[in-house]
């Protein structure tokens, strides 16, 4: 029997995107449900530490495929996967794709779909951040026009598909998966195996992560924002878990402060350990904005734009833009401790997957 659903994982953020989603479809067949589904791995990351951990300590099944696209440019690994993903609906067709985030993999696998008659249904449509020259924002751009039903992470997400032509019977205010995750391992979080040999202590560090072209790929800039962080940690230890592409940067960079401690990508329990103790987070992710909300923990996000804006309005999240001489304020109000608390944005409460296959009865078995 062909499947129901394909389920596309492609990068480190998808995978914590579709672990709730699959959980509940497995509760779903277990309770006598007809959904099935197929998992797709792209192969977008094909590195272990950035991918396959993951399958491991999320519960999540080895992938019924692996398209094995690979790397390349934004061209070439879009035509890969799209290629490969349209062979297989060809030899094997589904009755619905369904894609998570905003990354390559989720663009390309949504258009083969279309083009084959194969609907497509998007979680976390409709965010936006309003800058063009971010991969991610075209990369939502172009799902969304092309997406028959679309799963939403906040109210502002679906004002804005709204605002581009949607009608609302097509938009479902579900919440946000990655939440689902991360409270579904609140207890299963562990320290990452240098937290002793750096003498890390709860609440006396800082963690950062920064991997966009516009704050890593410039040398001169890149080592500008990381001697404020340096200077504005007063001396705790700044912990940083180096994507691939900011470790080429970083080899062109001499004399940073000592107190920054470059280390591996860290797995997903690892690094919410981390993130979770942190007395700050310092990022220029979107992902990592929603979990410190629901943690509670200060972050500031060095970017000038944000796709999340519930993280500053309702969270913990501070937007400074990517001008270094924003950051000692900020860190003279954190220790000051005049940072604000925060609190959770609606529906990101741990069952969003479970809404999400709801709703996926109530559209394919209906």
């Amino acid at each position: 029997m062909n499947p129901s659903i394909d389920i596309i994982a492609g990068a480190r953020p998808n995978f914590m995107k579709i672990a709730p989603i699959i959980h509940a479809l497995e509760k779903h067949k277990a309770e006598g449900g007809s959904l099935r589904y197929r998992l797709i791995h792209t192969g977008q990351h094909y590195d272990t530490r950035m991918s396959g951990d993951f399958f491991s300590q999320l519960s999540i099944p080895a992938p019924d495929v692996n398209l094995e696209a690979g790397s390349g440019t934004q061209a070439e690994q879009t035509a890969a996967i799209m290629v490969r993903y349209e062979k297989l609906l060809l030899e094997a067709p589904s009755k619905l794709c369904l894609v998570v985030g905003d990354v390559t993999s989720t663009m390309a696998c949504a258009i083969a779909a279309q083009k084959l008659r194969v609907p497509v249904a998007h979680v976390e449509a409709g965010i936006r951040s309003g800058d063009w020259s971010m991969p991610e924002e075209i990369n939502r751009m172009v799902t969304d026009s092309i997406t028959n039903w679309f799963f939403t992470t906040s109210e502002e997400a679906g004002k804005n598909l709204r605002a581009g032509g949607v009608t609302s019977e097509r938009i479902f205010f579900v919440g946000n998966t990655m939440i689902d995750t991360l409270l579904a391992n609140l207890d299963r979080l562990r320290p990452p195996l240098f937290w002793n040999e750096l003498g890390l202590c709860s609440g006396e560090y800082f963690v950062v992560t920064m991997h966009r072209p516009s704050n890593v790929d410039a040398g001169a800039s890149f080592e500008r924002l990381l001697m404020a962080i340096g200077e504005g940690a007063r001396g705790l230890p700044v912990i940083f878990p180096v994507h691939p592409r900011t470790a080429r940067t970083l080899e062109t960079i001499p004399g940073l402060p000592l107190t920054i401690k470059f280390v591996e990508p860290q797995p997903y329990l690892e690094f919410n350990y981390l993130v979770r103790n942190a007395k700050a987070v310092l990022t220029d992710s979107g992902g990592i904005t929603e979990e410190t909300t629901v943690l509670g923990v200060p972050c500031m996000t060095l970017r000038e734009n944000t796709e999340r804006p519930e993280t500053v309005t309702i969270g913990t999240n501070e937007l400074l833009g990517t001008n270094p001489a924003a950051l000692a304020p900020a860190f003279e109000q954190l220790f000051d401790g005049h940072w604000k608390k925060g609190n959770i944005p609606e529906k990101w409460d741990g069952q969003t997957g479970q809404r999400i296959v709801t709703a996926l009865e109530s559209l394919l078995l209906s």
